[in-house]
């Protein structure tokens, strides 16, 4: 087996994922952006030595291309595997990122692998395919996006285990910026501390907070040699806002708190 990506566990989540991957049992995963749902995911692909197909779910992504469609090529028409089936194919484990961004006809599609039956059918061959008991069908979402047109509807919803993510407490997100940078503990406890004050905004001023991501590049750009002021305004400012007026705020939250870098 590869080296396991790293992840710093918070509760029990790695039991929870095994225990779920074992009783062949979907598992949907909430939280914002940015919290290390993704590399959660990929953590436990290769903890369980699976392969993983990711789909970055979007507005126009069709149940066609999570299933496959025909294509032609040198003057004959042929069918090609969407991720999904090569997954199911495959047994490997189907992560469906942001999943409530996907048009409403991949939830059709999803009910039969989601359920006891555990079957994807596809129309336009004629197959029916079982999944075998290594596939894993796991999705994952936002809830702070949601709103009445992106939520995900109680009967999908009801048909996978659930586990709610939250960016990590002071120490674990301290473990995790120094794992990622190499950072010393004082610039780490001085970026959570930026981090804390920004989240302390959220639903008031920025439709986001700072995430444990943006914490990371900006420690990884301070580490290189970057200005920290300079290096947290580029990884933590800029892309929580485009209001200039926002982002003056913000600045001033940065100068508070991370001016005494050297």
């Amino acid at each position: 087996m590869s080296q396991l990506p790293f992840y710093q566990s918070q509760h029990n989540e790695i039991e929870l994922f095994e225990h779920a991957y074992k009783n062949q049992l979907p598992l949907l995963i909430k939280g914002p952006t940015g919290c290390g749902k993704t590399r959660f995911i990929h953590h436990m692909a290769a903890k369980l030595n699976r392969p993983i197909y990711t789909v970055a779910c979007h507005d126009d992504l069709t149940a066609a291309d999570l299933v496959g469609r025909h294509l032609i090529g040198d003057g004959e028409t042929y069918w090609q595997d969407g991720p999904l089936t090569r997954a199911v194919r495959e047994g490997a484990i189907c992560y469906l990122d942001e999943v409530v961004e996907a048009r409403k006809d991949t939830t059709v599609v999803l009910h039969p692998l989601s359920d006891d039956r555990r079957v994807l059918p596809i129309e336009r061959t004629g197959e029916e395919l079982k999944a075998p008991p290594e596939f894993m069908l796991v999705v994952s979402y936002n809830p702070g996006y949601q709103n009445l047109l992106k939520g995900m509807k109680p009967s999908t919803r009801q048909r996978f285990v659930s586990m709610r993510f939250d960016y990590p407490d002071i120490e674990t997100e301290r473990t995790i910026i120094q794992k990622e940078t190499g950072i010393d503990e004082g610039l780490a406890t001085q970026l959570i501390e930026l981090a804390h004050a920004m989240r302390a905004l959220k639903d008031h001023d920025l439709e986001e907070s700072a995430s444990t991501r943006l914490l990371v590049y900006a420690a990884t750009l301070i580490k290189s040699g970057f200005a920290p002021v300079d290096a947290c305004r580029a990884a933590i400012v800029e892309p929580l806002t485009d209001e200039e007026e926002t982002v003056d705020a913000l600045m001033e939250v940065v100068h508070a708190k991370i001016a005494t870098i050297v």
